[in-house]
Parts: structure tokens; sequence; C-alpha cells
């Protein structure tokens, strides 16, 4: 695809015409086609080659790299663009000027190497009950298994060896992948991706305590998945033993990430990789979870509240508040405390060689 080609497919720029084409002009951004050099794929600033495209963020380090990268165009940061752009245009490299260069990168990812779906049709090794009903265009794939009364849309792709439970329902467009497991009256909304041998529904953890042992709670609720919802693969959302575990449209879900029973999400947060959510937790729209973070039964994030890698959430944190630590406090405290803590022997010292004087001070007698 010639670079000329691929600027029809960035989103920023198709705004930007439909912009220019109403009542208000719109500025066409700087851009050096310097050739049009057909692009067969992408890579990384350092280790582009000739026929890729990559591309810069504003304030970077590795605006450098522009002086030696192999690409044959780049996506500048419109700030920036004029002296970075003016560097490219004497090697003779391609670029154009975006005001997000990262979006438009994934948008050129998306024109130069388009998804392919797998034909429409039920395999013949797939087990789908009578009483289920796949929506036209649907794909299920080898040694699927589909049980009584499932619901699934129009669109939808099931790849190899997933499970759906009974009454399990999936709206248009979903995409469910290599041993995917949904249990019984999970209901996913439309466009909604489930990476390989992630598991939604499945039992809480629920028992009693007795002077028998554990007694099991039944888990009788179910999960909801709204639309455009992401589960990466190895993650679990368990049902509760009464309602439901809600994850908000939008959000996205990353890799070997627990979400206990009972919890509910608001719109577009984002979990990284091994976050625990226990039973009962709540989160606002907009809430960042970093890796490995941590939060306790019934705890509260406000909307686009952020905890960052390794922080323990035991209670509520305010709406846009940044924490982090164990258990988690203010993101400018704990920085902070972060940097006494190599201090910490000296301090621990100081402090013993007081009490020492401190203790000869006082057995002292006499003028």
């Amino acid at each position: 695809m010639r670079f000329s080609q691929l600027l029809g497919h960035l989103s920023e720029l198709r705004s930007a015409a439909e912009v220019s084409s109403g009542a208000t002009p719109a500025a066409a951004p700087a851009r050096e086609l310097a050739g049009d050099p057909e692009l067969g794929g992408c890579g990384a600033l350092t280790e582009a080659q000739a026929g890729q495209l990559s591309f810069l963020e504003a304030g970077s380090t590795l605006a450098s790299a522009l002086a030696t990268t192999g690409a044959s165009a780049v996506l500048l940061p419109a700030a920036d663009a004029e002296d970075l752009g003016r560097q490219l245009s004497e090697r003779g490299i391609a670029w154009v000027a975006l005001a997000d260069p990262r979006l438009g990168f994934a948008d050129a990812l998306e024109a130069l190497h388009p998804r392919i779906l797998p034909p429409p049709g039920i395999h013949p090794s797939a087990v789908v009950d009578p009483s289920a009903v796949v929506g036209v265009g649907s794909h299920v794939g080898p040694q699927v298994c589909i049980g009584g009364r499932v619901r699934i849309g129009t669109g939808c792709v099931l790849h190899p060896h997933v499970v759906l439970y009974a009454d399990v329902e999936l709206g248009d467009g979903c995409e469910l992948h290599a041993g995917a497991v949904v249990h019984p009256g999970s209901r996913l909304g439309r466009g909604c991706v489930i990476q390989a041998n992630a598991v939604i529904g499945g039992e809480g953890f629920g028992f009693v305590p007795t002077a028998a042992g554990w007694r099991k709670m039944p888990q009788t609720g179910h999960v909801v998945l709204e639309d455009d919802v992401e589960v990466g693969s190895g993650s679990t959302i368990d049902r509760p033993a009464v309602g439901e575990t809600r994850i908000g449209a939008g959000t996205k879900i990353d890799n070997l990430v627990h979400i206990g029973h009972g919890v509910i999400t608001g719109r577009g947060c984002a979990l990284a990789a091994q976050v625990g959510i226990a039973g009962g937790a709540r989160l606002g729209n907009g809430v960042i979870l970093a890796g490995q973070v941590g939060l306790a039964n019934r705890a509260v994030m406000g909307d686009g509240a952020i905890a960052s890698s390794k922080s323990g959430v035991h209670g509520e944190v305010a709406a846009g508040e940044v924490v982090s630590g164990y258990p988690a406090i203010p993101n400018r405290l704990w920085l902070r405390c972060s940097a006494a803590f190599n201090r910490l022997p000296e301090l621990a010292r100081a402090i013993r060689q007081l009490e020492k004087g401190g203790g000869q001070g006082s057995s002292h007698s006499g003028p």
C-alpha cells in the first residue's frame, strides 16, 4: 500500500477531511510524501526497515533514532513536526504530523494487516444443542460445545474447543478464542472478545465456615459483560451467589486477571495483568489498575482513579486519585516514603545513638 493511500485510513485525517467538507475548513496536516513509498508493514523506530512504517510519540526519548531509522515513512507528533520532519525530509523519508501518532499507528496496523475472519458455518465436529440459536454469518469451529437454549448473535466467531454452557447469550460480533469457557446464564454484549482459556461465569469463591468444615454457598447469579469488553487469556470472572457480576462497556482486561463474585466495574476501565479483585468491589468509570494490583472485599475506586503496580487497595479511593503502595496511599506520599527507604538503616542508627546518648545523660549526676 502506498503511503498516500495509507493516510486515507488514519482516523485523525479522515476526521479532518469530514470537518473540511463542512462549514468549518480544517488546515491540512503537515506532511512529506518523499516519493510516496510502498509500505508492506510496520516496525519500531529503532528496528524498522525499508518498506515499513513507524511512529514517534510526543516527548519520546527515541527522537534521536530518527537519524538512523530504516523506516520508509514515519508518523510524527504535530507539536514537533517542523524540526523532526526536516530531519526526515533530508533523508528522503516520508512523514505526516498527527496529534496522536500512536493512534495513527494503530490505524495503520489495521489497514496493513486486515483481520481475516473464518467463513460462516458450523464445523461437523461441533456439538450444538438443538435448542441453541446460532446467528447468521457466525462461525462455529472444530470441537466447540454449545449447550441448551444458548443464543449466539450474528457474525460471531467461536474458535476450536470453546464451551458455552446452557442459557448463555452472545451479542453480535463476539469472538471467543480457543478453549474459552462461558458458564450458565452469562450474558455478553456486542463485540466482546474473549481470549484463549479465559473463563466467564465460573463459580464464585463462596463458602460458609461450620463446625464440620466449609459449607459451599451455591452460586446462582450470573456474569454480564457489556458491549466491547475484552478479556485476556487465562483470566477469570466469577458469578456470585445471587445477583450479578458486571463489567462495564469498553472495559479491557489483560491476561491472568481474576475478578471475584459480585464485582461491578464502570465503563472504559483498564485492568493490567495479574490484577486480583475480591468479591463485592466497585470500580467507577475509567478506572486503571496497573499490574498485580489487589483490591480487597468491597473496596471502592472512584471514577478515573488509578492504582499503580502492586498496590493493595483496602478501602475507598476517591475519584481521580492516584494511589500506590501497600496499603495504598496517595501516590505523591508514596514517592516521598519510597525516597526515604534507602535511608532507613542510617536513620535507625541515628535514633539508636540518640537513645544511647539520652540514657547516659539521664544517669549523669552533679554539676
